[in-house]
């Protein structure tokens, strides 16, 4: 009778020591990735540190489709060229988070690494600038300060004007589309960062005109003064909204000074931004 007890405790001992010994590797994978859906990318990688089953889980296709943005075919076709089958989804995000560029190398696109959102860029080597063509009033201007190696520098003219477009296919939501603009030529001088403002001035004269419209009838007009020489500022054109039957879009934006009853210049104009507009807040390189 105490033998069989004895065994019975033995029996039950073995069994709780063996619950205590199960841990995450123990999990199944399935499960993981079920939970890993509803996290950002950034804890889903950091997760994937843990074990072999967390690893696992983190590399399943349907997890990573759900952060990747609603046009990612269009994207990998378009921006890296490959077929989107040919690539895990996980892999498919890694690469259109890396910025790519496209047409020519004067338009860049990436990918949030927090939120799959789309962020795009667009150089002013990509633009129509009055003058642009003639040295007295432009030049293209080497600087590490530009996203594409190069900005265009108004040396002085009378009639200002930018205009750019795009056609691309976003993914459903609100944009904000921005001008990325400096008073001043930067450069280096003994490995440290200089600007000459010698050839700044009309800016506060009059305000410079921002227009944006797009295919799908958004049409916005703003003025604003430039402001903060020697400093690179973003200043916001406009915003557009693209809904689920926009496969799409075709956006022109410009700005322009056309008051001739005085020249302006000493202008680097970098290029154009177009974020989310709940990236309005962040801060911008």
């Amino acid at each position: 009778m105490g033998a069989g007890v004895s065994s019975d405790l033995d029996a039950q001992k073995g069994t709780t020591n063996f619950q205590l010994k199960t841990g995450l590797n123990d999990v199944p994978e399935s499960c993981i990735s079920s939970i890993f859906i509803y996290l950002d990318p950034p804890e889903i990688c950091k997760l994937a540190r843990l074990n072999k089953a967390f690893r696992g889980a983190s590399l399943a296709d349907f997890v990573w489709e759900t952060k990747l943005p609603s046009n990612y075919r269009y994207l990998v076709e378009k921006v890296l060229g490959r077929n989107p089958d040919s690539l895990s989804k996980k892999e498919t995000f890694a690469r259109l988070c890396t910025p790519n560029r496209f047409d020519g190398g004067n338009k860049e696109v990436w990918l949030d690494k927090n939120s799959g959102k789309l962020c795009l860029s667009v150089s002013a080597k990509a633009m129509k600038i009055t003058g642009i063509d003639d040295r007295r009033y432009w030049n293209h201007i080497p600087t590490e300060e530009s996203r594409f190696e190069t900005a265009a520098y108004l040396q002085q003219i009378w009639w200002f004007e930018v205009v750019g477009e795009l056609d691309f296919e976003f993914p459903p939501g609100s944009y904000s589309v921005f001008f990325r603009l400096h008073l001043g030529k930067p450069s280096k001088r003994f490995g440290r960062r200089v600007c000459n403002l010698d050839q700044v001035h009309g800016w506060n004269t009059k305000p410079v005109r921002f227009q944006l419209s797009t295919s799908t009838g958004h049409q916005i007009s703003s003025e604003c003064y430039l402001y903060e020489p020697g400093n690179w500022v973003h200043y916001h054109a406009g915003d557009f909204v693209i809904d689920d039957s926009n496969p799409t879009t075709k956006i022109k934006f410009s700005m322009m000074q056309i008051d001739c009853t005085h020249t302006k210049g000493g202008l680097c104009v970098d290029s154009i931004f177009i974020y989310p507009s709940e990236f309005r807040q962040m801060r911008f390189k």
